[in-house]
């Protein structure tokens, strides 16, 4: 009995100092492993645009539909138009713009039902990174996604003639970057807590399209005087406060493409870039927020 009490006791301390190098090994593996906030910001957002690439259809329709918009309400809308000297067509090429930003955004933040759906986002959500970095992979992703395509456009409004080539082209550039990741963390806001597209398309029909529509991207925004009606009072004070109406103005600014007349309302410059990047400060804050509370059906 004595040899073999004394061998139990050997293999139980071998045993013992076994496990605590292997519980030391296991912790500095998984401090090597474990991932880094930004990294998850940057596969999140890659990801996006792999599978913005694989699905042809997003991008035919993200960037043809406001081209064929554009070539349509241009063609259509010339003779009824005034705005100074110039048509329709001119004019409505930051409104173009603008809408491709928004169809790609809608596009690129509705794919958040569609995870959660699918178990992808869940599995994110358990993974030992902040949940913040979702938010901010599906912004920066799907914004450069947006932005690209706004890019594409422009180049193709340059080579035509319709946009001058000049230094004023960077500050346009920069202005719907900013405005390409406000339009998608404002749609990261809204479909966080949807549980069906289809919910989200009636957000987007809702808040989405008139945010759009009551910018001056489509028609000019009046300025009401002493003798109009309460009804043009109430529709220039709404597109006052639209902070897309002062992208809108500013890509007009610097594009040229303003229409110049005492019976219209433009803002400045500068206070296009103060209230465009506020917009981006807000949207960002909020999509962070939403984000951050759990959402039906997430995994905690």
């Amino acid at each position: 009995m004595g040899p073999r009490l004394k061998v139990t006791l050997v293999s139980t301390a071998e045993l013992e100092q076994k496990k605590q190098y292997e519980n030391v090994g296991s912790q500095a593996a998984a401090g090597r492993a474990a991932p880094q906030p930004l990294a998850a910001v940057w596969m999140l957002a890659w990801r996006e645009w792999v599978r913005f690439f694989r699905q042809r259809n997003r991008v035919i329709g993200a960037l043809g539909q406001p081209i064929i918009f554009w070539l349509l309400f241009g063609t259509g809308m010339h003779a009824a138009f005034r705005g100074g000297d110039q048509d329709f067509m001119t004019y409505y090429l930051p409104g173009t713009m603008a809408l491709i930003l928004l169809f790609t955004a809608i596009f690129a933040t509705i794919s958040i039902i569609e995870d959660r759906r699918e178990g992808f986002l869940q599995n994110v959500l358990v993974a030992p990174v902040p949940r913040w970095t979702v938010a901010a992979g599906k912004i920066f992703g799907g914004g450069a996604i947006a932005w690209v395509q706004a890019l594409v456009f422009l180049a193709l409004a340059v080579v035509v003639g319709s946009v001058p080539l000049g230094g004023s082209l960077i500050g346009v550039m920069a202005m719907l970057a900013i405005s390409a990741l406000s339009l998608t963390a404002l749609g990261v806001f809204f479909a966080w807590p949807m549980e069906s597209t289809q919910g989200f398309h009636a957000i987007m029909n809702l808040v989405l399209m008139p945010l759009w529509l009551l910018s001056g991207a489509f028609f000019p925004i009046p300025r009401p005087d002493v003798g109009s009606p309460i009804g043009q009072w109430g529709m220039h004070w709404i597109m006052r406060v639209n902070p897309m109406s002062y992208t809108i103005a500013g890509l007009r600014r610097m594009m040229g493409v303003e229409a110049v007349s005492a019976e219209l309302w433009l803002p400045g410059l500068f206070e296009s870039w103060i209230v465009t990047t506020g917009f981006l400060v807000v949207t960002f804050a909020a999509a962070w927020w939403i984000v951050l509370r759990p959402a039906k059906g997430d995994l905690r």
